[in-house]
């Protein structure tokens, strides 16, 4: 019903124009002074960092994306101030990901562009191969998918096939090969995945504020501030012990990036639940109301929930329906309530399905992945009941809660901002003891989602494909994205080093990747 639920259409790569800049450089202003480094140091400059530091973009890491990464572009402008060379671990071309003998390793997959529809993969296999090994040092140490901790992790590259390639050896820390190269200047843009794969995941995953094993932690969960607190310090002393000036930053909330902002909490008019047809879906409704969400607001009014469910609307648009984990689960008594009518063995799976549900709110981020879910029927490894659900309880968000990975409630969105302030009160703290350039992402990233940045001609947003900050996969940027950051960074040393470095032009840098480079 829901299931080709359309993405949003690609109408047109240009931008409003805008009379003036948002504190961005002008790279075409010319003041006739002399560029000059100030106070900084640019011969030898490292980048430590995350994803964003080594150019990942629509869902891969690949050459392109790499080149524009936002320290690939700082090392330009370092260069004409007496930035020396800049090397970074390319991977073997612009398809994405890795592969193993030949095929496409699928938890690697390729990168995704833009077909006119929506954003589907290009055709692999990668002739990077996850087994290969890089020799020599590379400047650009920005790791996919590593915390914070991870960065001072020895034997980290057998964990990670990103590092795994080039670390030097396999039992060294991402600190260490970074300090082998004696640099002068660094950056340090890391912590974003301290939250981000709890907030990808739809928040499966544990908080583990005040547990500070990091070793016990899994894949999805959220840091310890702690934890993070005693790696970033550890990495910005060790960089700074012989006298090294640097940039650092600061972390936005992850849920205001386009994959929690993009798929509404209620896209159900009737028009959508007709497939087109408004009469059809007036129908629907009906049909709905009456089988389903009549009597499942009857049983959770008795319980004293009925707020969980209302009846669904011909004239505005219905919220999805989800299972949110927090709530009280009434199971037992939805079962009782229906066995009289349904059985009890069909009463049992009712109470099953619906003993945590309820419609969701503003509140609620719906992940980008679960745009193609809408409507979908569920299957035995997806569904949590352990089987498909058969009809007229097999279409997701609408007769069937959509489950844990396709929402981020509000409790979880809460625990993700709390996590972030206190990383944010950190990385603060260290950079101000150490007198480091800072950069306020939070803030830029806020910009972005009210209204945009202007520079160079063109208005620059956090919307979805059209915005221009976001690639395809609605977490990492575009490459005007990466510039745009890159000229926020410069920014920042301007300031803290008495440098005088112009930036770069943004309408020199696409919003997104063709399918063919």
């Amino acid at each position: 019903m829901i299931k080709n639920f359309k993405w949003l259409l690609l109408v047109s790569l240009s931008f409003v124009a805008c009379n003036n800049d948002d504190a961005v450089i002008n790279p075409d202003s010319s003041d006739g002074m002399a560029l000059t480094a100030g106070s900084a140091n640019f011969s030898k400059y490292v980048a430590l960092g995350d994803s964003f530091a080594a150019g990942y973009s629509d869902g891969a890491l690949f050459i392109k994306g790499q080149e524009g990464a936002y320290p690939n572009v700082l090392s330009q402008q370092f260069a004409l101030v007496g930035g020396g060379a800049f090397t970074t671990p390319l991977m073997s071309d612009n398809i994405g990901g890795f592969s193993m003998g030949g095929f496409q390793i699928p938890q690697f997959g390729t990168r995704l562009y833009f077909n006119g529809v929506g954003p589907v993969p290009v055709a692999g296999p990668t002739t990077t191969s996850i087994t290969a090994k890089l020799t020599g040092q590379f400047n650009n140490m920005g790791i996919p998918g590593a915390k914070s901790f991870h960065l001072v992790t020895p034997g980290y590259a057998t964990l990670n096939p990103y590092f795994g390639r080039f670390a030097t050896p396999s039992g060294t820390t991402v600190l260490a090969d970074a300090l082998a190269q004696a640099p002068t200047f660094f950056s340090l843009w890391i912590g974003g995945n301290d939250v981000l794969t709890y907030a990808t995941s739809g928040g499966i995953g544990v908080n583990q504020t005040g547990n500070i094993n990091a070793a016990s932690y899994g894949s999805n969960d959220i840091t310890d501030p702690n934890v993070f607190a005693g790696a970033y310090s550890a990495l910005v002393n060790g960089l700074t012990v012989n006298g090294a000036k640097g940039v650092v930053a600061n972390l936005p909330y992850v849920n205001t990036l386009p994959y929690f902002t993009t798929v509404p909490f209620n896209p159900l008019t009737s028009k959508v639940l007709g497939t087109g047809s408004t009469a059809v879906g007036d129908a629907t409704i009906d049909a709905l109301n009456t089988q389903l969400y009549g009597p499942l607001k009857a049983a959770l009014t008795a319980f004293q929930a009925g707020d969980r469910i209302n009846l669904l609307s011909k004239t505005v648009a219905n919220p999805l329906l989800i299972k949110d984990e927090s709530l009280t689960n009434l199971s037992a008594q939805l079962t009782a309530a229906f066995t009289p009518s349904l059985g009890a063995q069909t009463a049992a799976f009712y109470g099953a399905v619906f003993g945590q549900a309820r419609q969701a709110t503003a509140t609620d981020l719906v992940v980008l992945p679960t745009q193609t879910a809408i409507g979908a029927a569920p299957t035995a490894s997806d569904s949590g009941v352990g089987f498909a659900p058969p009809s007229p309880l097999n279409k997701f968000g609408i007769t069937f809660p959509l489950q844990d990975k396709h929402v981020l409630i509000a409790t979880e969105v809460a625990e993700i901002k709390v996590a972030t302030d206190a990383y944010n009160v950190s990385i603060k703290a260290i950079a101000d003891s150490k007198g480091l350039a800072f950069v306020d992402t939070k803030v830029v990233m806020d910009k972005l989602g009210k209204g945009g940045i202007t520079a160079n001609g063109y208005t620059v947003t956090s919307a979805y494909v059209t915005g221009g900050a976001f690639s395809l996969d609605g977490v990492h940027p575009s490459p005007r994205g990466y510039a745009l950051i890159a000229n926020k960074f410069i920014e920042a040393i301007n300031m803290t080093y008495g440098s005088n470095l112009k930036g770069v032009d943004l309408s020199n840098y696409r919003i997104l990747f063709p399918k063919s480079l």
